[in-house]
């Protein structure tokens, strides 16, 4: 089977290596020719390069690659074709979906399985990873992805592996600029929104614009929402029905009255499910939401000297205020974001107004520290600001703060983010080892 891939971002690079991993024959491409070919299985001594002016073709085995320029051709001769979701809105997507050829249409299992989508601005990781620990703990067979953001293959590795196995339920995490995507290529039984934030307002354009797209999104659905969410009566005049949830009474092994939020609409799901489409004992869900773990790269808590270290993603306003609300912190180190968002840099205003001591830079999506160093002057920040390059550099910060009772690292920047972590992991676990040494001595 043949298949092309249009744009190749984030998604349509997983998409790539999914189809390379099911044998099929791809051809990628993608008109802007500075594109990074990380992640993409391309060894430049192991190719047939062809170089003209603004254009580059790559040919290696089943798979080849144009950058610059599309070849029609290809395109219109493969079996399939697949889209990068962020040109869904596109003319030449409305011309492939009309053709029937997309990959969502050719193949199509993944729509006869018993769907669940988490959509939201945070907390969607969690939520799925806590859905799918229960599911599996009552005898289930998921297949869990999505958002390749969220750390998941990708969107087009579910529809590929929903072919190949038997499985009860698909657990799709859906980004809140991918829902119109989404909602054409699964068939959603039931939808779960976590909140909404001040994320992707470059694709939003405004709060509105993000929730007419879930109101679309919702349509004729079942859906589960904050008792307390905002624009709740919107959504369920289009909504089939509508289920609301709260906190979790259950104890849990993560901090944060957001995580109780997330583990209580996870709990909302899996008692609705029990009954109405499969049989979840309540012990399940509780043994499974107490001993819950946080997942890599979110928010965890550890212990260094005196001080507990609160590090994960926290990538907008709306994921940082709710961790400053909860605890008062001698400093703060903040990844930066990527050079376009800069509805990101609203961190650094909670960051002020929850007035540390210290606030410590780090490249984290990009290096655009100096548009954060000016956020900060504009801001009026009279505490400490010091700038980290690398993870030495941000190790070393922390051993200076780690006698006072609390920091927190987060912001941009997942897989810098995760770096932190298991650097810090190892220093604490080898301090541990140390004290309990001499404890026994």
């Amino acid at each position: 089977m043949k298949a092309a891939v249009i744009g190749l971002g984030v998604e349509g690079k997983k998409a790539l290596n999914s189809l390379l991993k099911h044998n099929w024959e791809v051809y990628g491409t993608d008109l802007n020719v500075n594109i990074s070919l990380d992640n993409l299985p391309i060894s430049l001594a192991g190719v047939d390069i062809s170089p003209q002016k603004d254009k580059i073709s790559f040919t290696k085995e089943n798979l080849s690659i144009d950058l610059g320029f599309n070849d029609q051709e290809r395109i219109e001769s493969s079996d399939a074709v697949v889209l990068s979701p962020s040109i869904w809105g596109s003319r030449i997507a409305e011309h492939y979906r009309n053709s029937h050829k997309l990959l969502c249409d050719i193949i199509t299992k993944h729509r006869d399985i018993f769907t669940i989508g988490v959509t939201g601005t945070n907390g969607k990781t969690t939520t799925v990873s806590m859905i799918k620990e229960i599911l599996e703990n009552a005898g289930k067979k998921v297949l869990v992805g999505g958002n390749a953001g969220g750390g998941f293959e990708g969107y087009y590795d579910l529809i590929l592996e929903a072919e190949n196995g038997d499985y009860d339920v698909l657990l799709v995490e859906v980004c809140d600029m991918t829902v119109g995507f989404c909602s054409y290529c699964f068939d959603f039984d039931l939808i779960a929104l976590t909140n909404m934030g001040n994320d992707h307002m470059d694709v939003h354009g405004s709060m509105d614009g993000y929730k007419n797209s879930l109101k679309e999104f919702f349509k004729g659905k079942t859906i589960f929402i904050n008792e307390n969410q905002e624009y709740k009566e919107e959504f369920e005049e289009v909504a089939k029905s509508a289920i609301e949830y709260g906190e979790t009474e259950y104890d849990l092994e993560l901090f944060g009255k957001f995580n109780k939020l997330n583990a209580g609409l996870s709990e909302a799901i899996a008692n609705h499910i029990d009954g109405n489409h499969f049989k979840i004992d309540k012990s399940i869900i509780k043994d499974s939401l107490e001993n819950f773990k946080p997942v890599k790269g979110r928010l965890e808590v550890l212990k260094l000297n005196d001080c507990e270290i609160y590090i994960g993603k926290s990538d907008n306003s709306d994921a940082i205020k709710p961790i400053l609300e909860e605890v008062d912190f001698t400093a703060v180190f903040v990844g930066t974001p990527r050079h376009n968002e800069n509805h990101r840099l609203d961190i650094l205003n909670e960051v002020v107004k929850a007035n540390p001591e210290a606030i410590i830079l780090f490249p984290g999506l990009e290096d655009t520290l100096d548009q954060a160093k000016y956020r900060l002057n504009s801001l009026d920040y009279k505490g400490r600001v010091e700038i980290a390059n690398n993870l030495d550099e941000i190790i070393a910060f922390v051993a200076e703060f780690s006698h006072e009772k609390a920091i927190l690292i987060g912001g941009n920047g997942q897989e810098n983010i995760i770096k932190i972590q298991d650097r810090l992991k190892q220093i604490c676990d080898s301090c541990n080892s140390k004290e309990k040494k001499l404890l026994f001595e």
